[in-house]
Parts: C-alpha cells; sequence; structure tokens
C-alpha cells in the first residue's frame, strides 16, 4: 500500500500506549464482575497514574522517566490530600464524571498504594519506550 493512503507511516508507541491504558482505565471504571467495589475505587488508580506518566512522557520526551513518576506522584498524592476539602466550587467540579474521575471525591488512605504502584509502573513503561 503506498504510504499517502497510510494514517500514520509509524505510530508511536507511546501514542499508542496513551490509547491503551486510556481505554482500560475507563473500562476499570465502568467494571461491573467480580470484585468490581476494588477494581472501581482502587485498582482503577493505577491505571490513572500510568496515564499521567505516559501523557507528560507523550510531550517530554527528553525528560527521565524517574523525573516525571515522581512528579506525577506528588502531584497525585496533593491531589488526594485536596480531596478533604469541600469547598462549593470542587464540590460543583466533582458532581461529573470527569470532574470526579480526574480529582476524586473521597479520600482513602491505600489510594497512596496504588498511586505508588501505578507510577513505579508508568516509570517502566516510560523506560520500556525509550528503548
Amino acid at each position: 500500500m503506498p504510504k499517502r493512503f497510510l494514517l500514520f507511516e509509524s505510530p508511536d508507541k507511546t501514542l499508542v500506549s496513551l490509547v491503551v491504558v486510556t481505554l482500560i482505565g475507563f473500562y476499570s471504571k465502568f467494571y461491573t464482575g467480580p470484585a468490581a467495589l476494588w477494581v472501581n475505587n482502587s485498582l482503577s488508580g493505577v491505571f490513572y497514574e500510568i496515564f499521567w506518566c505516559l501523557l507528560f512522557f507523550f510531550f517530554l520526551k527528553k525528560c527521565r522517566p524517574g523525573i516525571i513518576a515522581a512528579c506525577v506522584l506528588t502531584v497525585t498524592c496533593l491531589l488526594e490530600f485536596l480531596q478533604l476539602w469541600h469547598p462549593p466550587f470542587l464540590v460543583y467540579i466533582r458532581s461529573s464524571f470527569l470532574g470526579s474521575a480526574l480529582l476524586g471525591t473521597t479520600f482513602v488512605w491505600t489510594d497512596f498504594l496504588y498511586y505508588s504502584a501505578g507510577c513505579a509502573l508508568g516509570w517502566l513503561w516510560m523506560h520500556w519506550l525509550q528503548q
């Protein structure tokens, strides 16, 4: 097939990874099978972290994966603490699906474990993409 008919000559592995992680992440929020509550509310945090790592890596290819993962972990941990604060404007933002997916709604200490695991996997993924 001539190259002019191909959408991508060689799809960027990071972009493909972002699409895959985004689809898995959304699926994890709507999953209804065994352990659905855990998958929806805890395991989905792993995919959330990986997504942010890959998104920043997509735009900052020269940045070291460890720096990206550490920054993502720091910001998302701060966002977790922000869930303890309930001013009207944040309550309004969190009332939508996108707002609750991005900012969360309820502070849970165990989320830090999933954030850490997600950033560790994100770091490994970014390291693999650099190869």
